[in-house]
């Protein structure tokens, strides 16, 4: 489970920094019991759950043994960071 203040602090602590694999390090560090990944905005098709300047966040579900994009917080086991990079 994910919770909205949760989603608040990795989105804050993203947003007072530069998108870089030292921060995925660090939220990994600050939150050991989810999984994140890093990839580009434009490589995910889903809808995020968390929307700021430069990057979205999406969940990701792995309960089925496959890793899925979900909404729901209570399933939720990772957040994928997805940098949007400028035009």
């Amino acid at each position: 489970m994910i919770s909205r203040e949760q989603l608040r602090q990795i989105g804050q602590l993203i947003s007072n920094t530069s998108l870089s694999e030292e921060v995925i390090a660090e939220l990994r560090g600050e939150f050991p019991d989810h999984h994140f990944t890093y990839c580009q905005d434009d490589d995910v098709m889903a809808a995020p759950v968390y929307e700021s300047e430069g990057f979205n966040l999406y969940l990701v579900d792995s309960s089925s043994h496959c890793l899925s994009f979900t909404k729901d917080m209570e399933v939720a086991t990772g957040v994928v960071v997805a940098e949007i990079e400028e035009e």
